[in-house]
């Protein structure tokens, strides 16, 4: 995935993107909500490959787990600090 999904501040404003395109990951992940089926991106945009798409979707997906990671460690840490001051 590192090699597919890349960042470069002077494209898109540094949103990930599919390596060598335009093609955001946001925008992959926004055509699948919609209800675009892979194989219609693939139509859509024919310089897409199937890996592009998993690898945005498994890229989402990190960066999910990695937030729900840190959000228990920020909870868990206030409680703490709570239960310190009683």
């Amino acid at each position: 995935m590192k090699n597919i999904i890349t960042r470069n501040p002077k494209i898109l404003g540094g949103k990930p993107i599919i390596a060598g395109t335009r093609m955001s990951v946001e925008v992959i992940l926004e055509s699948l909500a919609g209800g675009m089926s892979i194989e219609e991106m693939l139509k859509e945009y024919p310089f897409l490959k199937k890996e592009h798409i998993q690898a945005a979707i498994d890229y989402a997906a990190k960066i999910v787990g990695k937030e729900e990671s840190y959000l228990f460690e920020k909870a868990s840490a206030i409680t703490h600090e709570i239960h310190r001051r009683r």
